[in-house]
């Protein structure tokens, strides 16, 4: 599975309208509000590689209101489920 982090940049007066348009996407898994540079940060999930085309300039960035994206692909995936796997191996309870 190939994760990619989406930054995106949108008109401020229809956040939530293009991040419930965002959301529904099959590839995005999630979708924050967030403030700083952007205004929604995207996670999109694939298969491969080349699907990434697809979801992010095919789909996202053509919804009505995003302006730009900034992606940043995943080269590994750490999360606190696969820390308490790994801190387990071997234990006994």
């Amino acid at each position: 599975m190939i994760t990619a982090i989406v930054l995106i940049k949108t008109s401020v007066d229809r956040i939530p309208e293009i991040a419930e348009s965002i959301a529904a996407l099959d590839s995005v898994s999630e979708v924050f509000s967030v403030t700083g540079t952007y205004d929604l940060i995207a996670m999109v999930r694939v298969r491969e590689h080349e699907d990434l085309a697809e979801v992010i300039p095919g789909r996202i960035s053509k919804i009505p209101g995003v302006e730009g994206t900034d992606t940043h692909v995943a080269f590994r995936t750490y999360s606190q489920h696969d820390l308490e796997a790994a801190f387990s191996i071997g234990l006994d309870n």
